[in-house]
């Protein structure tokens, strides 16, 4: 690998972690918003699904642009123009409903980020890589998780918000002109076709074996994403008390255990020669924490840590799954293909995030007990469900 080569990998790398950071930093800055802007809990709600709705709706066009122009302009342009956009908007903001244009400008910005590292993968490398090399990329980019816990609050409440958010802002530009100037497009596959468009997306969704695969990917990434993303923040503000700096503490700890889980999985589809039980036992695994935590959600902040951990640890089979679905996808469809599993997870995880926030919005106590354990049934009825019609799906063996 070429010295530049190097850097353009590093460069897509460093902004995956800016996109991990976006969709995970609301409920650090939970008090603060509620304070200054007067954003109530359903707005940080509408403000966390619109990242990923908008990151979701985003991976169609994505999937053409990496299959026609190539993840260099694609990820350069949209990461350095919507996203720094929004994070400017975000910085500026006097209103609620700004954070929620922010937060929809920004989710368009990084929806091509993971996409682009994925598509090189694909294209690259040998497809039995597939999984540990998303995995290891999804790991780093995790990094974006920890900074948006502890060392955000920490800077926050040193620096205020406002002068943080220039800050990444400004790097932000940066880390655009490094994808920009360093990323190298694979070179073209003579089987590749451009002429389909957007009717790609159908020819994937007329291969069945697919079916099973992108139904879990909806609520796949939803529970570790959400609770991490918004949920923590407000349940142990409202339910235990806790401050910025506990709250920071507590999702640092689970961004830690992403990480780890994130890595774990990378090399056990080879390891036992099987994506589909790895992916199930995982989230099964998962949906029980969830379920505990819905059955006791007044235990103690303690016992309430130890299972977000366990959330983030098993939570964590994206890359798994990515190579699941991969094995599937026709190779003149490559850019569709990882797109379409990339809007499945995280459309599914803004979705069910805007369907919990409007529903605990609309308890005669949103900030109550019974509403928080509520929210927490919900993921457990929709994970169970999509995992009962998983354990239909075909597997894909890494070794024939």
């Amino acid at each position: 690998m070429s010295k530049s080569t190097l850097i353009g990998m590093v460069g897509l790398g460093i902004a995956y972690i800016y996109s991990q950071f976006f969709r995970a930093f609301l409920p650090v800055l939970t008090p603060e918003l509620g304070q200054q802007l007067g954003a109530t809990q359903e707005h940080l709600s509408t403000a966390a699904a619109a990242w990923f709705i908008i990151f979701g709706l985003f991976q169609f066009p994505v999937g053409v642009m990496l299959d026609s122009i190539g993840p260099r302009r694609t990820v350069a342009y949209l990461f350095g123009f919507a996203g720094t956009a929004g994070v400017v908007l975000f910085a500026v903001s006097t209103k609620a409903w700004m954070i929620i244009v922010a937060m929809s400008l920004i989710g368009a910005g990084c929806a091509p980020v993971l996409m682009g590292s994925i598509f090189i993968f694909a294209r690259v490398y040998e497809a039995k890589q597939m999984a540990v090399l998303t995995s290891c990329l999804v790991a780093f980019g995790s990094l974006g998780n920890l900074a948006s816990a502890a060392p955000l609050a920490m800077a926050t409440n040193a620096f205020g918000w406002r002068p943080v958010l220039w800050v990444i802002a400004a790097s932000t530009v940066v880390v655009a002109f490094l994808v920009y100037a360093f990323v190298q497009d694979p070179e073209p596959d003579p089987e590749q076709t451009d002429d389909t468009g957007l009717s790609g997306f159908i020819e994937l969704l007329k291969i069945k074996t697919l079916w099973p695969i992108l139904l879990l990917g909806i609520v796949l990434y939803a529970p570790v994403a959400n609770l991490r993303g918004l949920w923590a923040g407000p349940y142990l503000a409202n339910v235990f008390g806790a401050d910025t700096l506990v709250i920071g503490q507590v999702t640092l700890m689970m961004g830690i255990a992403m990480i780890v889980g994130t890595m774990a999985y990378g090399p056990l589809d080879k390891l036992l020669n099987t994506r589909k039980w790895i992916i199930f036992t995982g989230n099964f695994i998962t949906l029980i924490a969830i379920m505990l935590l819905a059955m006791n959600p007044t235990s103690s902040v303690q016992q309430v840590t130890v299972l977000f951990i366990v959330v983030g640890f098993f939570g964590t089979s994206y890359g798994v799954l990515m190579a699941h679905g991969r094995a599937f996808v026709p190779k003149s469809l490559t850019g569709r293909g990882v797109t379409l599993l990339n809007f499945t997870t995280i459309f599914g995880a803004g979705v069910l995030q805007y369907i919990t926030g409007a529903y605990a919005s609309r308890q005669p106590n949103p900030e109550s007990v019974e509403a928080y354990q509520n929210v927490f049934w919900i993921y457990v009825i929709v994970l169970g469900a999509a995992l009962a019609i998983y354990l239909f799906s075909k597997d894909a063996k890494p070794h024939a």
